[in-house]
């Protein structure tokens, strides 16, 4: 079973138990969303379709030829990562600082609901968080084979499958961002 197949089924399972936890916690789940930053995750999303977006330029600009072009898109791609990471970075210290993460007491005191929202908050942003890390590993390995000349525009599987990897990332965004931030 390939990478991609196994992020899938993870984070569809992941997905599945935050859809029964929701259900039974609704009213809790509820509350706990009001804690949200929906701009933070806003812009966390628009920053990771933009990486998308600019991982699709690579492609197309290895294939016309334009090796400087592709890996100065991918140098984008991983800039606009690092972005996502800095905000995840600054949106979870704020959880921290306001003792909302698991484990904490106050946490504990507000109810079994809330533990349940942000302990599937905590953990599905941090996996993704990790497939975000391991994502711009993979983009940086992939400029180094351009400029090694093992990647070309007739020889590019190697691009495509890291953007394709990327992309999959991206979804994954897609599909937090409401659960956490929208729907409340």
């Amino acid at each position: 079973m390939d990478e991609d197949m196994k992020m899938i089924l993870l984070f569809g399972g992941m997905f599945l138990v935050y859809a029964v936890y929701r259900q039974v916690h609704t009213a809790e789940f509820h509350e706990a969303g009001k804690e949200m930053s929906v701009f933070i995750g806003a812009a966390n999303t628009i920053i990771l379709l933009t990486s998308s977006l600019t991982m699709a330029l690579a492609i197309s600009e290895i294939e016309k030829g334009r090796k400087v072009r592709s890996v100065l898109l991918q140098a984008a791609t991983v800039l606009l990562g690092a972005g996502f990471l800095a905000n995840k970075y600054f949106e979870w210290s704020d959880h921290i600082r306001h003792h909302i993460y698991p484990g904490s007491p106050v946490l504990a005191e507000r109810g079994y609901g809330d533990v349940l929202f942000f302990g599937l908050y905590f953990f599905m942003t941090g996996l993704h968080a990790l497939h975000v890390i391991i994502g711009i590993i993979v983009i940086a390995v992939i400029m180094t084979f351009i400029y090694a000349g093992r990647i070309t525009p007739v020889r590019n599987s190697v691009l495509e499958n890291g953007a394709l990897y990327w992309h999959l990332v991206d979804m994954v965004r897609i599909f937090l961002f409401p659960l956490f931030y929208l729907i409340t």
